[in-house]
């Protein structure tokens, strides 16, 4: 069969001509295979770009569809290297306009393959995410990407399409960017969304043979802890309580969803607004009959609140994931961190205490900066960082390396002090907080870096844990003994069969991602950046 035969029977719709609808595709491009966490991402979806779609889908000429890579269940439509077929996706549902969800530095490299091949199809390509700031616009307009949508992009989405499908001018849509003769024309800048309620719920239907085990919730946008190293910035702006139930009752009605993760940086930041939903959350759940798995992102120092805590408790909120970033005080201070360490493990405690299960997030070796007196060996680091855990009781824990992204402080603060590797020997699919990227400060080095954050997490994360699995089963039965306090009890083996169960599946994951890192040749990699940072230092 010719090429075209063939390509007109995969064909789901009339071809161009007289073609009256178009078609908007969101794509989410896929981790790279050095990244420790991408197994997780094959279990939920990024809101974000789906928040764009469900926009996107509200206009009357637009067909939207969104593929995340990460989340892709069609084995016919796979490539032999395991990613979505995009050439054969445009033959069977060509789309108009592609967009590329750029909030992953260490997804860019494949962003850049799939926009440069979308290009070369004919589409017009647009791209938006924290990734996407002026240091990083240049690569991408040289790189397929004919717009990027600066800050939220869900009007500039709306607008960008209605104008494309009427023929009109696309440069005067406000919070674009694009380069027409080599210079950056920037169209306008477009104001933060703070009336939530005009926009439309995300819709999880939009994501095209994905199975979505983890539901993503959001609340607010912004934050105002302004982290050094952290790109969310800004104004804290929430919707009402009862927009966040909409979203969780819409999926469980809908799809049959039971586990939530809520996506903000932190839970809650009005007190009395959180008690509103937890009371809500509580409500629904007792009238549905149902009992929700529920995970947030929230401030340590909310540990304090007992009335808070309980009531997410009965809302159904059991994992708190909690960014410690260091249990080391002059680190804390450098990154703007308000807290002390002596208070973070009572904290922890107390959250464990009232039924959380805690996961702690931690970075390893952050530079404290030239004017700061501080020295300390990779080896007393890592016996800081396994005496924290051990000390807060922590449930599961993931502990990254300090990652210069594009726009932050802590990048501009490096690259002032001429520490960042350059991109040409470690390129962004490092960029996933595993790797040293910088020269860290004395007597930290590169491999230091990385062989601490690999020690303390597979000491952790450990084979013997399978064992734990099976003996934790056959301790089953004594909890039957507590049967004048058997809640008590089923919570104690709970906690530590799960554990057991998470601990096991963390050691395997450690194992493939070491096999891949050892493959990739990284410490090699690392000798060559170093070589590369002293030689255009002279």
């Amino acid at each position: 069969m010719m090429t075209s035969e063939r390509e007109d029977l995969l064909r789901m719709e009339p071809a161009a001509e007289g073609k009256q609808r178009r078609r908007f595709r969101m794509v989410i491009p896929a981790f790279p295979a050095v990244n420790v966490y991408s197994g997780f991402a094959k279990r939920m979806t990024a809101l974000g770009p789906l928040c764009i779609a469900t926009v996107a889908n509200k206009l009357e000429a637009w067909d939207v569809e969104v593929i995340d890579e990460n989340n892709f269940r069609n084995t016919a439509v796979k490539t032999k290297d395991g990613v979505p077929d995009h050439q054969k996706i445009q033959q069977m549902r060509p789309a108009d306009v592609v967009g590329f969800y750029g909030g992953l530095s260490s997804t860019i490299p494949r962003l850049y393959k799939i926009s440069n091949l979308y290009k070369s199809m004919g589409c017009t390509t647009i791209a938006g995410g924290q990734h996407f700031v002026d240091d990083t616009m240049d690569e991408a307009f040289d790189n397929g990407i004919d717009f990027v949508a600066e800050g939220e992009g869900e009007e500039t989405i709306r607008d960008f399409l209605t104008n494309f499908h009427h023929n009109e001018e696309l440069t005067s849509v406000p919070g674009l960017v694009y380069r027409p003769n080599g210079d950056f024309v920037h169209t306008g800048r477009r104001e933060r969304i703070t009336d939530f309620e005009r926009m439309p719920l995300p819709d999880l239907g939009l994501v095209r043979n994905a199975r979505i085990k983890w539901f993503p919730v959001t609340w607010t946008r912004g934050c105002g802890m302004n982290c050094e190293f952290c790109t969310v910035k800004g104004k804290v702006r929430s919707c009402g309580p009862e927009r966040v139930l909409a979203q969780i009752a819409h999926a469980f009605e809908t799809y049959g969803a039971e586990k939530f993760f809520f996506v903000d940086d932190f839970f809650g930041p009005n007190r009395e607004e959180a008690l509103r939903l937890c009371r809500k959350l509580e409500a629904y759940q007792a009238e549905m009959n149902v009992r929700f798995g529920i995970s947030v992102q929230m401030r340590l120092e909310k540990a304090e609140d007992t009335e808070l805590l309980r009531a997410m408790r009965r809302a159904g909120v059991g994992t708190a994931a909690i960014g410690f970033e260091s249990p080391i005080g002059e680190e804390l201070e450098a990154m703007n961190k308000k807290l002390k360490p002596e208070d973070m493990v009572s904290w922890s405690r107390k959250l464990r205490k009232e039924g959380f299960f805690v996961h702690g997030m931690f970075i390893f070796g952050y530079p404290v900066g030239e004017n700061v007196r501080f020295r300390m060996s990779a080896k007393e680091r890592t016996r800081r960082f396994k005496q924290f855990i051990r000390k807060a009781h922590l449930d599961t824990v993931q502990v990254l390396l300090p990652v210069p992204l594009p726009g932050t402080d802590f990048t501009r603060r490096l690259q002032t002090e001429m520490r960042v590797f350059s991109r040409e020997s470690l390129g962004w699919e490092y960029y996933d907080g595993n790797f040293p990227l910088f020269e860290p400060d004395p007597p930290l080095t590169p491999e230091k870096m990385h062989e601490s954050i690999t020690k303390i997490m597979t000491r952790f994360y450990r084979f013997k844990y399978m064992l734990s699995t099976g003996l934790n089963l056959l301790w089953f039965p004594s909890i039957v003994l507590w049967f004048h306090r058997i809640k008590i009890g089923w919570r104690q083996w709970y906690r530590v069969w799960r554990n057991s169960i998470l601990r096991f599946n963390g050691w395997l994951m450690m194992r493939r991602w070491k096999r891949q890192v050892r493959k990739d040749n990284f410490l090699s990699k690392i000798q060559h950046a170093k070589k590369q940072l002293d030689q255009g230092s002279i």
